[in-house]
């Protein structure tokens, strides 16, 4: 799921445990993930929103909001509240921890 500035609140808004992927098309880092963080969004369908952030189109006030500095950066969010990130690739495992934890 694309996320960006203008569907973030509607998103967040629906309740659920969420992990946001900050990225963009020039990081190599970032396209390492991308297949990762594609396999755990059709795992976990239904019970975490699994979504994609642009850092390139359209997301400059949730760039801000979230304090992004280097990408990939991965966050984890529960009631609203960031719970854990993970900067940096990381493997399929880390991630899975991670959503695990939301839960």
């Amino acid at each position: 799921m694309v996320i960006n500035d203008s569907n973030y609140s509607e998103v967040a808004a629906q309740g659920k445990p969420m992990m946001l992927d900050f990225w963009a098309t020039w990081c190599g880092p970032c396209r390492k993930v991308g297949p990762t963080i594609e396999e755990l969004a059709k795992e976990y369908e239904g019970k975490v929103i699994v979504g994609k952030v642009n850092i390139e189109e359209e997301a400059d006030d949730l760039v801000a909001e979230f304090g992004i500095r280097n990408i990939p950066t991965v966050m984890f969010i529960k009631n609203g509240q960031i719970v854990d990130k993970v900067v940096g690739a990381a493997p399929k495992s880390t991630y899975e921890e991670k959503i695990k934890a939301l839960l």
